[in-house]
């Protein structure tokens, strides 16, 4: 099982992936060149979220960059201030309500 975990020390945070850094992706989409951020809606969760889709979709970036602004919104920008943990099974849980949702508008 993937482990996502986040955590605020002082004025960093610190974004891992199974006790590695996560990598912000910023070849993606560079929204947050300063790092990542998370309890809000803005540039920082907003580079977060498309990382944690990135490394959970590893060989499909293009439904990572389709998702990501949605999953921030459901997620990222609700995670606690200090601290957080996500596994794989919630984010697969999460995207998958989204691309059901996505599939009753289309």
């Amino acid at each position: 099982m993937t482990t996502y975990t986040g955590e605020r020390i002082g004025s960093r945070v610190l974004v891992r992936v199974d006790d590695e850094p996560l990598c912000p992706r910023l070849d993606l989409c560079p929204h947050s060149p300063s790092g990542f951020n998370w309890g809000y809606h803005g540039s920082g969760p907003a580079q977060l979220a498309l990382a944690i889709l990135a490394d959970h979709l590893p060989s499909d970036e293009n439904r990572a960059l389709a998702h990501y602004q949605r999953f921030k919104e459901r997620v990222i920008a609700r995670l606690a201030f200090d601290h957080w943990t996500l596994t794989d099974r919630d984010v697969e849980e999460v995207l998958a309500t989204i691309e059901a949702a996505d599939g009753a508008v289309a």
